[in-house]
């Protein structure tokens, strides 16, 4: 790689930069943003029943404009990666992808009858986490107690049908036609663990209400636990970003670099009047021999 083009894919990679950026990575993540937020108000607009055909067909002009910018930078990200294979796979590179698919999938397809792929242009509201500190670390959060979460989710999962198995026990025969198997009870079994009660369904026996006490005190832990740990993860994403954060400045100030002060060895000291530099030395009159 010539010089010119390894200083050109420093300024692209300083460009799509979102870490540290500069000012013109700024400048193109603002951009960005603006785009994403037009696009979810234009794909919100396309559901009005009473637009105009104009309307209809500038919104669609809108939509041509940001997929074409999302494409290219999905393109300088590609070039700008250094490794190109982990950028295509990585969260955000597939994001970016899944963007603009459907709508180059539409130019060749009739895709009418596959609707559920324009759900894909919703993805759209994660590619800001890329721009902002705070979802990126809530992002890292997630990250971190990821093990976890999937274990309590193993956990919330068996609780919901020891939950269900539990009412259909003690109002099946009460009730019938609401409690009327396991299944049918666990629309009752997820309202209560959630804590969300809609009441279209209750139990009757006394057995049942009971049951149901329990079943809510578990379900406060199923909200608790969940949150404790995202918080705690979330002090943590926030103490890794200030250490890396004091780690970038403590390197940018190194001595010898522009506006930095640099120790000087100290002078030596400088002779005084009552020193003079040639100052006479003391004779050794034991040790000298007298003249011949």
């Amino acid at each position: 790689m010539t010089n010119t083009s390894r200083r050109s894919m420093t300024r692209l990679t300083r460009l799509v930069e979102t870490e540290n950026p500069g000012r013109g990575a700024r400048i193109f993540s603002l951009l960005i943003q603006l785009l994403i937020i037009l696009s979810i108000i234009s794909y919100t607009a396309e559901t009005l029943p009473d637009l105009s055909a104009q309307t209809r067909r500038w919104l669609h002009i809108l939509e041509i404009v940001v997929i074409s910018i999302f494409t290219v930078e999905y393109v300088l990200r590609f070039i700008a990666a250094p490794d190109k294979k982990a950028y295509v796979f990585s969260f955000f590179g597939i994001v970016d992808l899944l963007v603009i698919l459907p709508f180059y999938l539409s130019l060749g397809f009739d895709l009418r009858a596959l609707r559920v792929l324009w759900l894909l242009r919703l993805l759209q509201l994660f590619k800001l986490a890329r721009y902002n500190e705070s979802l990126r670390r809530l992002t890292r959060a997630f990250e971190l107690v990821r093990m976890d979460l999937a274990m309590f989710g193993v956990i919330a999962l068996l609780s919901l049908y020891l939950s269900s198995v539990g009412i259909y026990f003690f109002e099946h025969d009460a009730q019938p036609d609401k409690f009327a198997s396991i299944p049918h009870s666990m629309w009752w079994a997820l309202a209560s663990l959630t804590t969300v009660g809609y009441g279209d369904i209750y139990p009757i026996t006394l057995g049942g209400r009971m049951f149901t006490f329990f079943v809510l005190l578990v379900g406060l832990g199923v909200i608790a636990v969940p949150t404790g740990l995202i918080s705690s993860a979330l002090v943590k994403a926030r103490d890794e970003a200030n250490e890396e954060r004091d780690a970038r400045i403590k390197a940018a100030k190194t001595p010898g670099e522009r506006g930095q002060f640099v120790r000087m060895p100290a002078a030596e000291p400088l002779t005084t009047a009552a020193e003079p530099a040639n100052k006479p030395q003391p004779i050794d009159v034991a040790n000298s021999r007298p003249p011949t």
